[in-house]
């Protein structure tokens, strides 16, 4: 299964329509996991065209997003080709984030995460955390960002930061 995972998009001020290397990656998706920050829900109808969308509500999104097709919740964790998958918007500071988002969702094989626009991926003890980073507000990051996650019967098989700007 191809996810393709997004965060902070932060439309229309950032996002004004799906941006074409984005895309690309978008028709290849199985599904789409948006961590948060959509701000407005027309982004997660654009998304859907291309695949079925999970999502939970940033900082930034407002009742609107949250009452989104069946709901954007704040935590979410759904399982994907056997893999355990928890998402949430913040995942609090740097230090010592993998104990706590162990800690917080123990069961999980995967856990998504937005808010810094900082793309990461890092594995302890057979949990992934991941962070896409931000496609159209990059921050100091040198590029906007977006990330690819395979998954096959119950495994990560991999999982890459992919540049799009």
């Amino acid at each position: 299964m191809r996810v393709v995972v997004l965060s902070d998009t932060h439309a229309p001020r950032r996002w004004k329509s799906c941006p074409p290397r984005v895309a690309e990656h978008l028709r290849a998706a199985d599904v789409i996991l948006h961590a948060g920050d959509v701000c407005v829900p027309e982004v997660l109808d654009e998304l859907a065209a291309y695949a079925p969308v999970h999502a939970v509500a940033g900082n930034n999104d407002g009742p609107e997003v949250a009452a989104w097709s069946s709901g954007v919740p704040e935590v979410l964790e759904i399982t994907l080709a056997g893999v355990r998958v928890a998402m949430v918007h913040d995942s609090g500071q740097a230090t010592g984030r993998m104990a706590r988002m162990r800690r917080r969702f123990p069961d999980a094989d995967l856990v998504v995460f937005g808010h810094s626009h900082i793309p990461l991926t890092q594995t302890e003890d057979g949990v992934r955390i991941f962070n896409p980073g931000s496609p159209t507000d990059r921050r100091r990051q040198p590029h906007g960002t977006i990330g690819i996650v395979d998954l096959e019967r119950g495994q990560v098989k991999g999982a890459s930061i992919v540049p799009v700007t």
